[in-house]
């Protein structure tokens, strides 16, 4: 509450206090509470409205989406605050983007249960691809399918060693912590966590299987940021894959265009050995993974990778790969979810 503080010290005439971020339940009438009571303490008469406005910024998108947003959440109590918002994002309503006026707790809520959601798909989308390895399936075409019925549309159904970054996990604990607070157990909130970390799992003991031994073997990592486009590596599966790998005796080079400097305070050289491009990365390498889908990663010549590596296997964790390219070039392909 430090920052309420500082406005109430602040504030003289009326002022509008808009809150984007993505806060616990309540938290916007708890901080009109507080704010009320910093004033009276302050023997201050300044007027002020709370706004909960959650922002729905995809990270290396942020702007693109600040300026076409697919919706505008407002959550007050004032119809003067909510009037000032339309005044604010009148280019975007003049543009027919929805206007949600609604409550603080139901603002708030739309974030978390939005989060939720896409991060339910992702978790869905690979249990599918788990049944569908084993069944001889292709989820590639399966997600395809699926995608095509309106009522499902198909965004988030690329499946992959799970999903990370720095708003999924923390939205979903707060959603399930929130709703334990109010005595429910969310059962699907909370299992979505729960088929996360087993994504994660499988996906490390698919690269072991694939080696027979991780011990003394010389893994790949193709990627350490949790999505394209960003230096971002919070909840990044790449952490937890070289962690494991790490601790099952094997030895992790690595490359990413952009988040190599971040991952370095987590992993220091010699630690893990970090590379200046790709096939650098790629050479002495008894297995290749590719964990993030940059769009270098597209152009790799398998046929080139065929003479510097110790052992063909490449295990593709996006599917960004066509299988019988990578095979056609010697490899061995490991997908999620096909053959």
């Amino acid at each position: 509450m430090q920052a309420v503080d500082e406005i109430a010290v602040s504030i003289k005439n009326h002022v509008l206090i808009i809150i984007k971020s993505t806060v616990p339940v309540g938290s916007c009438r708890h901080i009109k509470r507080h704010l009320d009571d910093a004033l009276q303490k302050a023997n201050r008469n300044a007027a002020f409205d709370i706004v909960s406005n959650p922002e729905f910024l995809r990270e290396g998108s942020a702007i693109h989406d600040f300026l076409y947003p697919d919706r505008i959440v407002t959550g007050t109590d004032n119809d003067k605050a909510a009037a000032q918002m339309k005044k604010l994002y009148e280019l975007p309503i003049y543009n027919n983007t929805p206007f949600i006026y609604t409550t603080f707790e139901t603002a708030e809520m739309i974030k978390y249960a939005s989060n939720a959601f896409l991060a339910s798909k992702i978790s869905y989308i690979n249990e599918i691809a788990n049944i569908c390895e084993l069944s001889g399936a292709d989820v590639g075409v399966v997600a395809h399918a699926m995608g095509l019925d309106k009522r499902i549309g198909d965004q988030f159904l690329h499946p992959g060693p799970g999903f990370g970054g720095s708003c999924f996990p923390k939205d979903i604990t707060a959603l399930i912590k929130t709703a334990k607070d109010l005595g429910y157990e969310p059962e699907i909130i909370t299992s979505i966590m729960k088929s996360n970390l087993s994504q994660r799992k499988r996906a490390v003991q698919k690269i072991i299987n694939a080696t027979g031994d991780a011990k003394n073997k010389t893994f790949t990592v193709l990627g350490l940021a949790f999505k394209p486009g960003t230096t971002d590596i919070r909840e990044s599966s790449s952490v937890y894959i070289i962690e494991e790998l790490l601790r099952a005796g094997g030895i992790v080079k690595v490359y990413d265009p952009k988040a190599m400097d971040n991952m370095k305070q987590l992993f220091p050289e010699p630690v893990i050995t970090y590379c200046s491009d790709e096939l650098s990365a790629c050479a002495g390498s008894d297995c290749i993974i590719l964990a993030t889908e940059w769009d270098q990663f597209r152009d790799i010549d398998f046929k080139a990778l065929l003479g510097i590596v110790n052992q063909p296997v490449v295990i593709d964790l996006r599917n960004m790969y066509d299988p019988k390219y990578v095979k056609d070039s010697g490899f061995r392909y490991i997908g999620v979810g096909k053959q």
